[in-house]
C-alpha cells in the first residue's frame, strides 16, 4: 500500500484529505507539528508527499528545496493561491505536480495515480551514454566524465528518458505532457517549460553542449551534444 504524507496546518483540509486518501486505498501519515518538517518528511520515508505551501515555521517552497537535497520523494505542492509564479517557483524546485486549493477531489487522485504510474514506467531503461555522460534511469543520475553524478528530478528523468527513447527525432510538446501527466489539459505549460530548461542547464554542467535542441513550432529534439 502507498503512503503518502500529508503536510497541511488546516486541520479540516487534513481530515477530508486523509478520507478522501484512505478511501481510495492509501495509507495516510499527518503532520500536525511543523517545525522541522523536512526531517519529519525524510524520517517516514513516504512514497508521496501533498505539501502545503503557507506552513508556520517554513515555506511549504523552502522545505521541498531541503528535501530535494537528499531524496526524490515525489511532492504535490498544494496552495490557496493561484498565482502563476508560484508554481513556476514550486517546479523549479522540483514539485512534481501542482494543485490549488479549493482542489477537485477527483483530479487530485488522477494526478497521484499518474506520478505512481510514471515511476513504475521509469524503471524500464537502467543505463545508456550521452557523449561522455552516463545517464543511470534506475537512480536518476546522470555522471560526467569524470564520475561526478548530478541528481534528476523524476520530471527530469522522466523527460530524458522520452526523448531519449526517440533519439534524433523531434518531440512535440503535447507528447511530452501526456507521456508526463497523461492528460495534458491539466497541465499549465509552464511547468514543461522549467522541467526542460533545468535540465538543459544539468547536462551542460555535465559537459553536454545544447543537447535538447527546440525546434520552433514543432517540439524537442534530443541529440548525442557537443
Amino acid at each position: 500500500m502507498k503512503k503518502i504524507h500529508i503536510i497541511e496546518d488546516d486541520k479540516g483540509i487534513r481530515e477530508e484529505l486523509s478520507i478522501l486518501l484512505e478511501n481510495a486505498g492509501y495509507s495516510v501519515i499527518v503532520m500536525d507539528i511543523f517545525e522541522n518538517a523536512s526531517e519529519q518528511i525524510l524520517a517516514e520515508k513516504p512514497d508521496m508527499v501533498l505539501l502545503d505551501i503557507n506552513l508556520p515555521f517554513k515555506n511549504g517552497k523552502d522545505i521541498l528545496k531541503e528535501i530535494r537535497r537528499s531524496s526524490q520523494i515525489p511532492v504535490i505542492m498544494v496552495t490557496s493561491s493561484d498565482a502563476e509564479r508560484d508554481e513556476i517557483i514550486s517546479m523549479g524546485y522540483g514539485a512534481d505536480d501542482y494543485i490549488t486549493k479549493p482542489y477537485n477531489p477527483t483530479l487530485l487522485l488522477l494526478r497521484i495515480g499518474n506520478i505512481f504510474k510514471r515511476m513504475g514506467a521509469g524503471a524500464s531503461l537502467e543505463t545508456a551514454h550521452l557523449g561522455n555522460v552516463v545517464i543511470d534511469f534506475r537512480r536518476s543520475i546522470i555522471s560526467d566524465e569524470g564520475g561526478n553524478e548530478t541528481v534528476l528530478t523524476k520530471n527530469e528523468m522522466l523527460i530524458l528518458s522520452h526523448l531519449y527513447s526517440h533519439l534524433d527525432s523531434i518531440v512535440s510538446r503535447d507528447e511530452l505532457m501526456t507521456d508526463l501527466w497523461n492528460n495534458s489539459e491539466y497541465l499549465n505549460d509552464n511547468a514543461l517549460t522549467v522541467n526542460i530548461s533545468r535540465l538543459r542547464a544539468k547536462l551542460a554542467d555535465a559537459g553536454l553542449t545544447d543537447p535538447i535542441e527546440t525546434r520552433k513550432g514543432q517540439g524537442y529534439i534530443l541529440t548525442k551534444g557537443k
